[in-house]
């Protein structure tokens, strides 16, 4: 089985998607390169999340053909593919419909620095103009949107996180999840004080070696 451990995250974050709420049914969806940056692994369209197996999960080339996988890949392969190919250091991209990231995206409200831990996203995280799901209008939106960050939001429909890792970006799309709830609460009682570039550039340089353990696992 081609890229067998990618396969395999990406079955461990689709159920984790769906534990910690960030999609519905089989809505979302999750792909992540190989190391060398040749293949990508992807979720099919249609499975349910609890019901996937690594071989269910499709396996394409950077132009997009299917090179392993009997089943269908996701409906939103265009901005997938769009994404990884429009930058090195994206590898892993996660697409969610959670509730609050997903309500400020039908309001058209970018999510602005509230919150320090929105870094992890970028200075802010933009929203995409609305364009049909799958087409390659949206994928064009999002990449023109996304720019240097790692997350956007897509106008009546959802948010998109990116990195290198799917640990990372999945915790991107949790951590803008979070943010965005700070927000609207904040809104519907307030005026959320906004943290300046200059705030948010030092976070931004904490950030390159926040958490870093040099006898940890993952360093």
């Amino acid at each position: 089985m081609l890229i067998s451990k990618e396969r395999r995250e990406i079955v461990e974050f689709g159920k984790k998607m769906i534990r910690n709420g960030l999609v519905k049914g089989t809505g979302g969806n999750l792909s992540l390169c190989n190391d060398k940056k040749t293949m990508v692994a992807m979720t099919p369209t249609g499975i349910p999340y609890e019901e996937m197996e690594p071989k269910d999960v499709v396996v394409l080339d950077l132009e997009g053909n299917q090179i392993d996988g009997e089943l269908k890949p996701s409906s939103e392969i265009s901005f997938h593919l769009g994404l990884i190919n429009l930058r090195e250091d994206i590898q892993a991209v996660v697409h969610t419909h959670s509730i609050h990231a997903t309500t400020l995206a039908c309001l058209g409200w970018e999510i602005p620095p509230i919150h320090y831990l929105i870094g992890l996203a970028g200075t802010s995280v933009q929203v995409a103009p609305y364009a049909t799901y799958g087409s390659e209008e949206l994928s064009k939106n999002i990449c023109n949107t996304i720019a240097e960050g790692n997350a956007v939001l897509l106008a009546n429909h959802g948010m998109v996180a990116t990195s290198k890792t799917l640990p990372k970006a999945f915790a991107i799309a949790e951590m803008v999840e979070y943010v965005a709830q700070l927000y609207l609460q904040a809104r519907s009682v307030g005026n959320p004080v906004v943290l300046s570039r200059e705030d948010m550039d030092d976070v931004l340089e904490k950030f390159q070696t926040y958490g870093k353990q040099k006898n940890w696992k993952n360093n």
